[in-house]
């Protein structure tokens, strides 16, 4: 029986990017600058256990913050499965820059802009270094945070990888209605093909996209056409997104079949290898992009019943070349197919991506099937 993980530790993530197309993940700065994988702003370990009275992760050193059980950026990227995985394998990492309470040491205060923007960069440089040492190609990173000077913070830094920006902002405080309730009216203003505009003028690479903007009841309250994953609202969605890559977070297995088949990449919480048959009435693949079908693997896949997809299943992984093993006319098949069926607005030719030739990572906009956290979301604290 497969145990779940606790989130966003090492155990949780190497086993996420072997069974997905990549992980994603939080970064935060320690109090002695160092890089660590921690998602709260706030220490998630009992209380009891606190030894400072501050209890932000910002005010704990890197030493402390192993103590507790929390893993290093670097420590992630020592590890053989995960660096084979994501420099080699053509696996996604999804990298969430966290700010740090505005109380904390190095917060900045609740209206310190400046000092929001600088932190950012430090980290953005901070996880570059790790990330060129250890040779993860840059089209397999995205950098992106719940941060308004987010393009700024790109731009003071020193990388070259791709980024994009959480929209609707949710600031670095409160609890999750708090923020939730401070985000709607920005979730309101901002519709779906406007944050495809925002992101494509921005220069941002992808879009990390809230799961409400395709479900209802919660589609229906921002301005302008609504989108969603079937009918009227599926055929807006295609028309907004214009081939655009959008991340959604975190998805829910009963809608996880027909995100993909929108062509939209999800974040999902559900690592289990036991899982495989999905509440919609399909078999579940989990790496669409890195173990890619083509038209007739896919319409097997699909044909399956719940009687005999562990069959299928076994068959299809058995013959499906993995996306680093196909030569230049498999993945020109597989592009142009891929094209086709999500109207990408550039043509797939080698010129254009060199993903046709000899790269490990599949096209930038492949569909793809990321473990959110690692192995998915855990409960409060993540380490009694």
């Amino acid at each position: 029986m497969w145990q779940q993980a606790p989130e966003n530790t090492l155990e949780s993530l190497r086993h996420a990017i072997q069974f997905h197309d990549g992980i994603e993940f939080d970064l935060r700065l320690t109090k002695d600058g160092e890089v660590i994988i921690h998602h709260d702003e706030d220490v998630s370990i009992a209380k009891e256990r606190l030894t400072s009275p501050k209890p932000w992760v910002e005010n704990y050193t890197l030493d402390e913050l192993e103590s507790f059980g929390f893993c290093s950026f670097r420590s992630l990227l020592e590890d053989s499965v995960v660096l084979e995985q994501w420099r080699d394998h053509g696996k996604m990492g999804c990298v969430e820059l966290k700010r740090p309470h505005p109380k904390a040491d190095k917060g900045g205060g609740f209206f310190g802009r400046h000092a929001h923007k600088r932190h950012v960069t430090e980290l953005i440089d901070a996880a570059d270094v790790l990330l060129n040492e250890f040779e993860v190609p840059k089209e397999n990173s995205v950098y992106y945070a719940f941060h308004t000077g987010m393009r700024p913070s790109i731009e003071a830094s020193s990388t070259s990888r791709p980024w994009a920006e959480l929209l609707p902002y949710i600031p670095p405080f409160g609890n999750r209605q708090t923020k939730r309730l401070r985000a709607l009216p920005q979730f309101v203003t901002h519709s779906f093909a406007r944050l495809v505009e925002r992101h494509r003028s921005s220069g941002a690479s992808m879009i990390p996209c809230a799961i409400e903007y395709f479900v209802p009841p919660m589609n229906k309250l921002p301005l302008g056409k609504k989108v969603g994953l079937s009918e009227k609202g599926a055929e807006h969605l295609k028309m907004a997104q214009g081939g655009f890559p959008v991340y959604v977070w975190p998805t829910r297995a009963d809608i996880e079949h027909k995100l993909l088949a929108a062509g939209l990449t999800g974040l999902t919480d559900h690592a289990d290898p036991n899982f495989t048959w999905l509440p919609s009435g399909h078999a579940r693949w989990t790496r669409p992009a890195t173990l890619p079908m083509d038209a007739k693997q896919s319409e097997l896949l699909n044909g399956a019943t719940e009687e005999n997809h562990l069959d299928v299943l076994a068959e299809l992984k058995s013959d499906v070349t993995p996306w680093i093993e196909c030569d230049a006319a498999r993945r020109t098949e597989l592009m142009s197919m891929w094209s086709k069926r999500w109207s990408w607005r550039e043509v797939a030719r080698p010129a254009f991506n060199p993903a046709l030739k000899d790269a490990s990572s599949p096209p930038w906009q492949a569909v793809r099937l990321i473990g959110h956290r690692g192995s998915g979301k855990t409960s409060r604290p993540v380490f009694p």
